[in-house]
């Protein structure tokens, strides 16, 4: 039996974990850089880390929670609308699935008998399928997605505050930009890799961007940073 590799039912988890993972060594990074510029003490540095890790982690994660809840309560309301249509106006429905199947490339007779035998089986789900695009692999867990992007980004924000307590104070600005695109380049690797996507364009596209990120912050650290003493 010939076996395919499909990667779409892995879309959900995967960009919640990549953007949970890239935010948590970027946004902790550029936090740690912009404190860094301003010539503090390891003590701030690290104080920075620490409360940008713990911030961010729940920030995305009450995020993510709120997103997905909105969606799922839309996705909700939709199949509620589509049940009293089916009661409703059971044949005008059955028209409108057997359409779909017609655009699809069907004759009529059969985009017909597809819809019938869809419908007897399971009218809602069908309808949910084929006419709203809800399914049960691409159908989002709030609580799900909210644990997945605290979870990833703390393990992503730990990297930099590791750096922040054991990289030399004295170029602590370079050590993070210097670790934040090796992380970064190693996440973007490991994410194409699970979604099947091309590599190059996954990592020059991350570091790119993280490049761009840290530049702004250490910026804004250099010119409004106060010297410590």
């Amino acid at each position: 039996m010939h076996h395919e590799n499909h990667y779409t039912n892995r879309t959900n988890w995967l960009r919640a974990a990549v953007l949970g993972a890239n935010d948590g060594i970027l946004s902790t990074t550029s936090l740690v850089i912009g404190v860094a510029a301003a010539d503090a003490s390891r003590h701030s540095i690290t104080l920075a880390a620490l409360a940008g890790l713990v911030a961010g982690a729940c920030s995305m994660a009450a995020g993510e929670y709120v997103s997905v809840s909105s969606q799922t309560d839309v996705e909700t309301a939709d199949l509620k609308r589509e049940k009293k249509e089916l009661e409703d106006n059971h044949q005008q429905e059955l028209e409108e699935l057997a359409g779909i199947y017609e655009k699809r490339g069907l004759d009529e007779d059969l985009a017909m008998k597809v819809a019938q035998q869809l419908m007897d089986h399971n009218a809602l789900e069908a309808h949910a399928h084929d006419e709203l695009g809800i399914n049960d692999m691409t159908k989002p867990n709030p609580l799900q997605a909210a644990m997945a992007s605290a979870a990833s980004f703390i393990s992503g924000g730990i990297l930099p505050l590791l750096v922040a307590v054991l990289a030399p104070l004295k170029g602590m600005v370079f050590y993070q930009y210097a670790f934040a695109i090796l992380f970064l380049a190693i996440s973007g690797t490991m994410a194409a890799k699970m979604g099947g996507s091309n590599i190059s364009k996954a990592v020059a596209r991350i570091c790119f961007w993280g490049t761009v990120a840290m530049f702004i912050t250490a910026a804004v650290g250099y010119i409004f940073g106060v010297k410590t003493s």
